[in-house]
C-alpha cells in the first residue's frame, strides 16, 4: 500500500462499505467503484472511491483528450473520471446531432480531495486529515435501501415494429459490406421523476452485483452502474481489454437447466461469431499501442455467470510501448469495439443515423488513473442515468447485430439485459 495512505481495521466490510457511498455522495463530486468481490477479472481493490474535487477538467469533444492530458501533467496524484462516448467525435471525423436528456460532458476529470481503499479487513485512506474522514464516515452511518412508492413508468424510444425495421436496415448495410457487425441500442426512459440515487444504486447492486459497478456523480448528474466488462486495465507495461460479446439467460430454479444454457451460449455459432468479431477488432486496437508480437488473446469465449445472465468474455492483453501517454492509449482505442462493431468509423455513421438519442457516458468509460500512470476503466452498460436537477430518469440496452440477427430475438436480449434495471423500478 503507498506510505501515504493512513490503513484503519475493519470488521464489518458491507456495512464500511455502505458507509463509504452515503458519506461520498455528501460531496457534489464522487467516483464509487465496486468490484462485488468477483476475482475472476484482474481486479486490484475490492472498492475504491474518489470523493471531492480539489481540481477538475470538464470539456466537450475537440480538444479534450489533448488538454487532458495537459491536466494529467499538472495532476499527478489520483485522478478519477470518465470518458463520454461522443468523443468518437475527435478520434475520428464523426457528429453527434441527437438530443441529450442527461447532458453528461463528454470527457469530465477530477483529482479528489480523499481517496478510500477497501479491502475485507481495511479502510485505507489518503487525505488531509484521514482520522477526521474516518470519523465522518461512521457518524454518516448507513442508508437502507427502500424501495419507491410507486411503479416509474419508462417509455421507449421504439415500438417494437420501429425496432424491428431499424435491424432489418441495419443488415441490409452488412449484406451490402457496409460493416461486418453495429452495436445498435434503444433508450428506456422517464419524466418528471425523482429518485434517491443512492438507494436506487443499492437496490441495483442487490438485484445485479457486478465486476465493473459505478456509483458516480458529478453536479446533480448520475451514473448508477451495473457493468459487467472491462475498457482497459494499464498495470505496468502490460495492457488489459476484456470485451463482452454474447448473453444467455439465467434459470435460478433449476440449476441442470441453467448449465445447459450456459453450454448452449459457448456453443452458439451467431455469439461466437460476434464475440470473435470484437476480439480481432481489440487486437487490431492493441497492436496500434503494444510491442509488436506481444497482443494475445489469453482467454477465448470465456462463460462467466451473473445473477441475471451469463455472458461470453474474452480477454486480450499486450505489452504497452514504453512511453505512451494515457490519452495516445485511448485515442487508438475508444470507443470500445464491444460497443460500436466493425468497422469502427463506419458503423458510428450508422449509429448517429439510427439511433434517436446522443449516448453520453452510455457504452462510455469511468474509472481511475493512478500516480505514475496505471489505470483502470469499464464500459458503460446495464446502467441507469438520472439527472437530478430536470428529473429526467434513463437506461440505454443494446445488442449486436450481425447479418445472422434476428430482430425478434435482438428484442428479447435488450429486455433480458434490461432486467435487473426493471427489477428495481417494479
Amino acid at each position: 500500500m503507498d506510505s501515504n495512505f493512513i490503513s484503519f481495521p475493519i470488521t464489518d466490510f458491507e456495512r464500511t462499505k455502505q458507509q463509504v457511498l452515503s458519506w461520498a455522495n455528501q460531496f457534489s463530486t464522487c467516483c464509487f467503484l465496486d468490484n462485488h468481490q468477483y476475482h475472476f477479472n484482474h481486479h486490484t481493490y475490492e472498492c475504491i472511491a474518489g470523493v471531492g474535487a480539489a481540481g477538475f477538467i470538464e470539456l466537450s469533444a475537440g480538444t479534450a483528450l489533448e488538454q487532458l492530458q495537459q491536466f494529467q501533467q499538472k495532476h499527478e496524484g489520483w485522478l478519477f473520471g470518465h470518458l463520454g462516448y461522443d468523443l468518437k467525435n475527435e478520434v475520428e471525423d464523426l457528429i453527434s446531432a441527437n438530443p441529450d436528456h442527461i447532458d453528461f460532458p463528454d470527457l469530465f476529470f477530477f483529482s479528489p480531495q480523499t481517496v478510500l481503499l477497501l479491502n475485507q479487513n481495511e479502510l485505507c485512506i489518503l487525505a488531509g486529515n484521514a482520522e477526521a474522514v474516518f470519523a465522518a464516515l461512521n457518524d454518516a452511518g448507513v442508508q437502507q435501501p427502500s424501495s419507491h412508492k410507486k411503479h416509474i413508468v419508462f417509455q421507449q424510444r421504439f415500438s417494437k415494429q420501429d425496432y424491428t425495421a431499424i435491424i432489418e436496415k441495419l443488415r441490409n448495410h452488412i449484406l451490402r459490406g457496409d460493416c461486418y457487425e453495429i452495436n445498435f441500442c434503444q433508450e428506456f426512459f422517464a419524466e418528471n421523476v425523482y429518485i434517491d440515487p443512492v438507494s436506487v444504486y443499492q437496490l441495483l447492486s442487490m438485484v445485479s452485483p457486478s465486476p465493473f459497478a459505478a456509483f458516480y456523480k458529478i453536479n446533480g448528474k448520475y451514473l448508477l452502474c451495473a457493468s459487467p466488462e472491462r475498457y482497459l486495465k494499464k498495470e505496468g507495461n502490460t495492457i488489459i481489454s476484456q470485451p463482452i460479446k454474447g448473453t444467455g439467460k439465467r434459470d435460478l430454479s433449476d440449476t441442470a437447466a441453467d448449465e445447459f444454457n450456459k453450454v448452449q451460449l459457448y456453443n452458439s455459432t451467431k455469439d461466437r461469431s460476434e464475440n470473435v468479431m470484437v476480439v480481432d477488432l481489440v487486437r487490431n486496437d492493441l497492436s496500434k499501442i503494444c510491442v509488436e508480437g506481444t497482443v494475445y488473446v489469453e482467454e477465448l469465449f470465456g462463460i462467466y455467470s451473473f445473477p441475471q445472465v451469463h455472458q461470453m468474455v474474452s480477454t486480450i492483453s499486450g505489452t504497452l510501448q514504453p512511453g505512451l501517454s494515457f490519452t495516445e492509449v485511448i485515442k487508438k482505442t475508444f470507443p470500445m469495439g464491444s460497443m460500436t462493431g466493425a468497422p469502427k468509423k463506419k458503423v458510428m455513421e450508422l449509429i448517429e443515423k439510427y439511433e434517436t438519442i446522443k449516448r453520453g457516458i452510455f457504452s462510455g468509460a469511468v474509472g481511475y488513473i493512478k500516480p505514475g500512470g496505471d489505470f483502470d476503466f469499464n464500459v458503460v452498460i446495464r446502467s441507469i442515468l438520472y439527472n437530478q436537477s430536470s428529473q429526467y430518469l434513463s437506461y440505454l440496452v443494446g445488442s449486436g447485430i450481425t447479418f445472422y440477427s434476428k430482430a425478434a430475438e435482438e428484442y428479447e436480449e435488450c429486455l433480458l439485459k434490461a432486467e435487473a434495471i426493471k427489477k428495481v423500478f417494479a
